[in-house]
């Protein structure tokens, strides 16, 4: 960038500063949004309470069906990421 470019462009600066935050919080979130290593914990979390005696047959399919959808759609997400 010039120095005129610079100059002309300055008072937009605080701008950048902030989209360039909010751009960044955003990635943060989907990467943690989109990580599969909770979800794997929390399956295995719940087959321990299921062997503990502590949920039901019926609770724990319920769960692990919705669990075994959301890795599903991390993997799609992770397929048409580039």
């Amino acid at each position: 960038m010039g120095l005129l470019t610079g100059l002309l462009t300055l008072p937009i600066a605080p701008v950048r500063a902030v989209v360039w935050a909010a751009q960044q919080v955003a990635e943060t979130a989907e990467d943690e949004y989109y990580d599969p290593a909770p979800v794997w914990r929390e399956l295995a979390d719940l087959e321990r309470r299921l062997l503990n005696d502590e949920i039901d047959q019926e609770t724990f399919d319920r769960r692990e069906d919705e669990l075994i959808d959301r890795l599903e759609e991390i993997a799609e997400f992770r397929r048409q990421s580039p």
